[in-house]
């Protein structure tokens, strides 16, 4: 019985140490932005925020500055994938069921998301996003093509597997956990705007749900990559025009 105490005590610090130095501080990070979004001068529809953007004007250090960032996102997963080791990997071995499985999912909550988005930015509960502001033609899609790898494989990897996977060794309810890990994944969208924090929340209860009955990560990474790659490079090949959208 104190073996077992001693072990919940240990995962419950794992768990917050873990959110500490990934999502979780994210999560705080994005709320602060928020709030300041929130107190300027100009409403909150008025203001843009850029996704992705060059970090030097020397191509080669802007594509090292990229590699590094998103190796962090990467890590991220690889630290989470490295603690659940003890428990069996069998979720991430890939089916080719899975591409479809993703690309599915990818429809379901991108369409409505798009849609969401729309409507938000006229109300005023959203920034103007800009999924890519780069400034070096010759490495803009690579590198936002691996930016959406490395958000999917992060984000799904931390918030639903690991976080998942050790609030039900806690002893958690599936209605409790799913909560947990999409109210997470909505807070570390807020410095987008409210929307964006409230539609994070519904996406990461369908990705919650998906992966409680299946057990399986990859067509949630799948499907994160296809929604990020389409924002990001549909984005870069239509010139930043979203005029279509009534923005």
């Amino acid at each position: 019985m104190s073996g077992t105490v001693v072990d919940k005590r240990r995962l419950r610090v794992e768990v917050l140490l873990v959110l500490a130095v990934t999502f979780g501080i994210s999560g705080v990070r994005a709320l602060l932005q928020l709030i300041d979004g929130l107190l300027a001068p100009a409403a909150l529809n008025e203001q843009t925020v850029a996704l992705n953007v060059s970090q030097s004007e020397l191509l080669w250090l802007d594509l090292a500055l990229q590699l590094c960032s998103a190796g962090v996102l990467f890590a991220y997963g690889g630290l989470a994938l490295f603690l659940l080791a003890g428990d069996g990997l069998r979720a991430l071995r890939p089916r080719w069921s899975d591409l479809g499985w993703g690309a599915g999912l990818a429809a379901v909550i991108g369409l409505p998301g798009l849609g969401l988005y729309v409507f938000a930015v006229q109300t005023g509960l959203s920034r103007q996003v800009v999924p890519t502001g780069m400034e070096h033609a010759a490495i803009e899609v690579p590198v936002l093509l691996l930016w959406s790898a490395a958000n999917a494989f992060g984000e799904e990897t931390v918030v639903v597997m690991y976080l998942m996977s050790r609030l039900r060794q806690l002893g958690w309810g599936l209605p409790a956990i799913l909560a947990a890990s999409s109210v997470l994944r909505g807070s570390y969208h807020l410095y987008q705007g409210v929307s964006a924090g409230f539609g994070n929340i519904v996406m990461g209860v369908v990705y919650g749900f998906f992966y409680w009955r299946t057990g399986r990560v990859w067509p949630l990474v799948i499907a994160h990559f296809f929604i990020d790659a389409v924002a990001f490079v549909g984005y870069t090949a239509i010139d930043g025009d979203l005029s279509w959208l009534g923005l």
